[in-house]
């Protein structure tokens, strides 16, 4: 009998040390990689959910924003880094398109990084300097089409939606606008308020603050359908600019080999986060849009987004720069 008493002791202390990791994960500060420099819309939204974050965890999420190379340096730093749960990266879709652009990364984002769950879709804009003598698409485009070599436009790095919607808006008007790359779309849309550049497309995070003190002025919204946050805008498509369509996603990801119960326990808490209400109203007054969903479900809308800009790039020829 005490053998017995014994044995069936050691096998819950077994089990408690087995779920020890699960219950009590995570028990220090966690490092949350944004590949962009501050004051962009990433790093905007990535600072929402995580500070929301730390409270629902308990512990603290440090925003380390590691920009520049187009994603490439941070997601370097990411997946370099101990896979132990305490680094996760706040990622957005040049995650799947720059596979497309550069034929040697220092990293394969399909196989060194495990999802964890997609937290939204950005709305974009198209956002011109006040000076321009523009309130519409149309307006832009006749302008545009007058004088091309006059405009410079804000570019946050190359295959970034900035980027992909710059070469779209060339190849649709059969024009050639100057293109200027900076590191981020906090330096991008500096560059367009200070007047260096005339035109963005940009995610109305990054701008929002700056329209609405007059610093800069949107004229149309490139997702395919009105946005519920700017409903008097209408469509870049709707605006003459036919099958235009720029849109940016947001995920968070962590180093391939993280332990699983720290990713599902890390999916479960951001789901948690964006369904609060303040926070999720927060998040749609900047124009996203709220996904949530399931690791596996994730990893399959990254190896289809990776497939989908594979064709996009190629089929307009776009280089990285």
């Amino acid at each position: 009998m005490h053998r017995t008493v014994c044995c069936a002791a050691m096998i819950m202390l077994l089990a408690i040390a087995v779920n020890a990791p699960a219950q009590t994960y995570p028990t220090r500060a966690i490092r949350m990689v944004v590949a962009w420099p501050p004051g962009g819309g990433t790093d905007v939204l990535a600072r929402i959910i995580c500070a929301r974050l730390s409270e629902s965890l308990k512990q603290q999420i440090v925003v380390d924003n590691r920009g520049g190379a187009s994603t490439i340096i941070g997601t370097e730093n990411l997946v370099k880094s101990a896979p132990d749960g305490y680094t996760m990266g706040f990622a957005t879709s040049n995650l799947a398109v720059n596979p497309a652009l550069y034929e040697k990364l220092p990293y394969d984002a399909l196989h060194d990084l495990a999802p964890v769950v997609l937290a939204a879709k950005g709305l974009y804009v198209v956002a011109v300097h006040p000076s321009l003598p523009v309130q519409s698409v149309k307006d832009l485009i006749s302008l545009a089409k007058s004088a091309p070599d006059k405009f410079n436009v804000s570019l946050a790095g190359s295959g970034t939606p900035t980027h992909l919607a710059l070469a779209q808006f060339n190849t649709l008007l059969d024009i050639k606008l100057n293109g200027i790359n900076y590191k981020g779309a906090g330096p991008a849309i500096s560059a367009l308020l200070s007047g260096e550049t005339q035109l963005m497309f940009v995610s109305y995070p990054t701008v929002a603050s700056h329209a609405k003190s007059g610093r800069s002025r949107v004229i149309a919204v490139t997702s395919s359908q009105r946005s519920s946050a700017l409903p008097r805008l209408p469509t870049a498509i709707e605006a003459g600019l036919p099958g235009f369509v720029i849109e940016e996603w947001y995920g968070i990801v962590a180093p391939v080999k993280t332990d699983k119960t720290h990713i599902d326990r890390m999916n479960e808490e951001v789901r948690k986060v964006l369904a609060l209400s303040d926070n999720k109203d927060k998040l749609v007054a900047l124009g996203a849009e709220i996904v949530g969903g399931s690791t596996g479900e994730f990893a399959a809308f990254i190896r289809a987004e990776t497939a989908r800009w594979a064709q996009v790039v190629k089929a307009a020829g776009i280089k990285a720069e």
